[in-house]
């Protein structure tokens, strides 16, 4: 039995890698994400994990070497702000219109978590409120400059560079990095995996 990441996410592999303790198995999702009308946050990113989940469950009992036993994990993070979503910023303008919103501001992180093992299939999600400290013009030019924001919820890395403009988080701070560990751990226990 493998547990099955699907997700091309860095953060992610590397926080699995670090509590995995068996074989991890790296297959990302390639499929389009639908984001479900008026489902609100949390419904959303749970919504979006679980077509993660699904879809790679489905290829890896395809495959021949996959496995039924296998456990397959998705999961979507967004940030929330002012009644709509930030996902991943597609141009340096769009990051910098996201930072330019949450400076001085909180907003909530949600991340949504699919696990299936066989026929048992869980789908959550986890809330965390950040506030960022305010930041300058140039202080927003200059991080979008490392290029740390573009492959990120929000145009931000709070584990990177981000770091420096996030003055209080409360909640899961993994789950800003991607994936709630404490909410996981708990969901993986139901399929009888526990990761101590």
């Amino acid at each position: 039995m493998a547990i099955v990441l699907a997700s091309a996410s860095p953060r992610r592999k590397e926080l699995m890698e670090r509590f995995c303790g068996r074989e991890l198995v790296i297959i990302p999702a390639k499929g389009e994400e639908t984001i479900p009308e008026d489902a609100g946050p949390g419904k959303t990113v749970e919504a979006l994990a679980r077509g993660k989940a699904r879809e790679v469950a489905a290829l890896r009992r395809a495959g021949t070497a996959g496995s039924a036993e296998d456990i397959v994990i998705g999961a979507d993070t967004i940030v929330w702000h002012e009644g709509r979503i930030f996902g991943k910023p597609h141009t340096r303008e769009e990051a910098a219109a996201m930072l330019r919103s949450l400076s001085g501001c909180t907003h909530e992180v949600y991340t949504g978590v699919c696990v299936i093992c066989g026929d048992l299939e869980l789908a959550e999600h986890e809330k965390t409120a950040v506030t960022f400290r305010k930041m300058t013009e140039k202080e927003i030019m200059d991080y979008i400059a490392t290029g740390e924001p573009m492959d990120k919820a929000g145009a931000y890395g709070a584990q990177g560079f981000g770091a420096l403009f996030v003055s209080g988080i409360e909640g899961d701070f993994f789950n800003v990095m991607g994936l709630p560990l404490c909410r996981l751990g708990l969901m993986l226990k139901k399929t009888g995996v526990d990761l101590l």
